[in-house]
């Protein structure tokens, strides 16, 4: 399947109302996810790990693809772990080797100190043929920062101080706290690197596919990413 202008035009016109209207905004979301793990397997009755769970629309799309889906955070109050959910870090997963079908992970990454450790364990989980689906906003790319951006440009604890003085608190993602200055180039390395998987997909998340060539440029390749997408199937 080729993804082209017009997916990557409306997932930039949802992320607009990310604030304002985030059901919307995670809906659509949650719905390309699916889309994009059902090029790869099918999710009829697999079981579906999904480790940083976010919002609920997340469980609505998995389980209407037919999806055994078990939503995972460190965070008890987070909406769709309320609803058979796990409450666990993602460094010390508690399931068995091998003992699921797909993993999915959208926007963990930079949030995690030690995100290749992260991404071993997601690994370890999966049975032999399973699927991972990783995906994260690198540091320099234009959300970078999250909240802060694109602030965050000119230094993160800057950015910081500038969304309090503004918002008249400090922001929920604190750089090297809550958030973490992950690059492109690390996700791109951990997954060639690791024996435990075979990628089958590299590129930038929202863009069109033939964007993918721009993960060959170091340096473009952090800003204009805007965020990586990694699909690994176990070895």
């Amino acid at each position: 399947m080729q993804r082209g202008i017009g997916r990557s035009v409306r997932l930039f016109r949802e992320f607009l109302v990310e604030q304002t209207e985030p059901e919307r905004f995670y809906g659509a979301l949650a719905r390309d996810s699916v889309e994009l793990l059902q090029e790869w397997t099918a999710l009829e009755r697999r079981t579906v790990l999904d480790v940083g769970a976010g919002p609920a629309e997340f469980a609505q799309a998995f389980r209407a693809a037919g999806a055994r889906y078990v939503p995972l955070d460190h965070d008890p109050s987070v909406a769709s772990v309320h609803d058979r959910g796990v409450v666990a870090s993602a460094a010390a997963l508690p399931f068995a080797d091998g003992s699921v079908d797909v993993v999915h992970s959208s926007n963990l990454w930079e949030h995690v100190p030690h995100p290749e450790a992260v991404g071993d364990e997601m690994l370890r989980v999966l049975r032999p043929g399973g699927l991972l689906f990783l995906s994260y906003t690198n540091w320099l790319s234009p959300w970078g920062g999250h909240e802060t951006s694109p602030w965050h440009w000119l230094g993160g604890e800057r950015a910081a101080r500038r969304y309090e003085r503004k918002e008249g608190h400090p922001p929920k993602n604190l750089v090297d706290h809550t958030l973490f200055r992950v690059s492109v180039r690390q996700g791109l390395d951990w997954a060639a690197g690791t024996t435990a998987g075979e990628v089958l997909a590299a590129r930038p998340r929202y863009l069109p596919d033939p964007a993918r060539h721009l993960l060959r440029v170091p340096g473009l390749r952090e800003v204009v990413t805007w965020n990586l997408l990694l699909v690994l199937r176990r070895r």
